[in-house]
């Protein structure tokens, strides 16, 4: 399938030849017939006129015979390869000259109109049925003490308009042709210098979309392509030190592990040596227990982010009912929302709704979304999760309407350890990895997750899991 594009664009360029010589073809006959056609009316009629103003009133003047005009009719004859026919002003033919491809000239022209013509300085007829196909006729009035005596009639062969427009579009076709051969050496060369580049390194992206670092662009030349290469080389060389970026990881979260540490270290080595009397050790014991569900909390946060990192391909993928998930999830939450009357609205547009993805990851992305919902939402306040389906998608939606999230916050949300000063006064407890779990969960399905907040107002997160191929019901 790689290179379909690029078919389609052969395809294209042929269907696009096809019609451009059937576009020369049928429009380019009409559009070099017809201003041939005229060019050679105009020539004739320009003829015509001299010979019917400057000789044949001679006729009728008795200084020149029928013989005479028959002999410059003859020469007008080879001269324009026509029939010339003199005429008087009745329609009889007084004397004739025609080469053996036109028929004889009748004795007398059959309705004769001078006028038939009309403004035009030609027309294309059969000249009522006298010849056996289409000819230029041209009508010139041939004038004696200033009225028409006769007419002179030529009609002209249009074989050679039909030979001109043959040269014509013969030219136009070779020029195509050219045109169209080179332009096939373009796209030879587009296929050659950008397409085939172009294609390794779109297989490299795919091949570092599924995890294989190790994947090297055969591409070496010294251009933007190569340069392109070379880049995405050296980012996967990059990516394949993600060990030693974990490593530093957690070199900087550590401070995030000694002040708990320190607090419990501090208040058992009190207690042990008597500094804190045993009426007060209860109290200093809940401390201890705050801490140490900190450090728990902590440490399974960390062990499910280095999961992502480590072993996001072995998602363990089946089909289930998402609504299920989510009141089950919703439901584990009964005693918080109670104890700060918040409640839960679920809006499902169908019973059942089946997705294809990591049920226990999904799960997690759930519960820490409506933890972050109820944790930051006022008293007597609600949270929504709604549920949609957008062709092979789903749409999940947790909204609250508590304090949102600053502006510029906004993307800095999902970053590790991260926590907004309008959260640190509400939430003591928490790790700051709640979010980044939840967007390395989705991502690790392919899907993503995006948040709509208003500080004040309240928070909604979205994010999109695969339709499972069994129906909602």
């Amino acid at each position: 399938m790689k290179s379909t594009l690029y078919l389609k664009f052969v395809i294209v360029y042929i269907i696009f030849g096809f019609l451009s010589l059937f576009t020369i073809a049928t429009l380019g006959s009409g559009l070099v017939s017809d201003p041939l056609t005229a060019n050679t009316g105009s020539s004739v009629h320009q003829e015509a006129n001299i010979i019917a103003t400057n000789y044949l009133p001679q006729y009728f003047y008795g200084n020149i015979t029928l013989n005479d005009v028959h002999l410059q009719l003859s020469g007008i004859e080879s001269h324009l390869n026509a029939a010339c026919w003199f005429v008087d002003r009745n329609g009889k033919v007084l004397t004739s000259a025609s080469s053996g491809d036109f028929p004889s000239a009748p004795t007398r022209i059959a309705n004769f109109d001078p006028a038939e013509i009309g403004n035009n300085q030609y027309e294309v007829s059969d000249y009522h049925g006298y010849f056996n196909e289409d000819v230029l006729t041209v009508i010139a009035p041939v004038n004696s003490n200033y009225t028409s005596q006769g007419y002179l009639i030529i009609h002209k062969d249009l074989s050679s308009v039909s030979e001109t427009q043959h040269y014509l579009l013969n030219a136009a076709y070779t020029c195509f042709l050219v045109i169209y051969i080179l332009s096939f050496m373009i796209l030879l060369a587009f296929q050659f210098f950008v397409y085939r580049p172009l294609s390794k390194i779109t297989e490299a992206a795919k091949q570092y979309a599924s995890g294989n670092l190790d994947y090297e662009i055969p591409v070496n030349t010294e251009d933007e392509m190569g340069y392109l290469s070379a880049s995405l080389n050296y980012m996967s060389s990059q990516l394949r030190d993600m060990e030693d970026y974990q490593k530093k990881f957690v070199a900087n979260v550590s401070h995030d592990f000694r002040s708990p540490l320190t607090s419990i270290k501090g208040y058992v080595e009190a207690m042990a040596d008597g500094t804190i009397p045993p009426e007060l050790q209860g109290k200093y014991l809940k401390i201890i227990l705050f801490e140490t569900e900190r450090l728990t909390d902590l440490t399974h946060d960390l062990l499910t982010l280095n999961e992502f990192d480590t072993e996001h391909l072995l998602l363990d993928k089946v089909s289930f009912d998402i609504h299920e998930i989510i009141k089950n999830v919703a439901a584990s939450f009964e005693g918080r929302c109670t104890q700060k009357k918040i409640s839960i609205e679920l809006l499902f547009a169908t019973k059942h709704l089946y997705i294809f993805a990591d049920k226990r990851k999904i799960q997690q992305v759930l519960y820490n979304l409506i933890d972050n919902a109820i944790k930051f939402s006022d008293q007597d306040s609600s949270i929504t999760i709604e549920t949609t389906e957008r062709g092979d998608k789903v749409y999940t939606s947790v909204k609250d309407y508590g304090i949102g999230i600053p502006r510029n916050a906004l993307n800095k949300i999902w970053e590790r350890f991260y926590k907004t000063d309008l959260s640190r006064g509400k939430d003591k407890k928490g790790t700051g990895l709640g979010l980044a779990i939840v967007k390395e969960a989705i991502q690790a399905h392919g899907e993503n997750i995006n948040v709509i907040s208003t500080e004040g107002v309240g928070t909604e997160f979205i994010f999109s899991l695969p339709k499972s191929s069994e129906t909602s019901k």
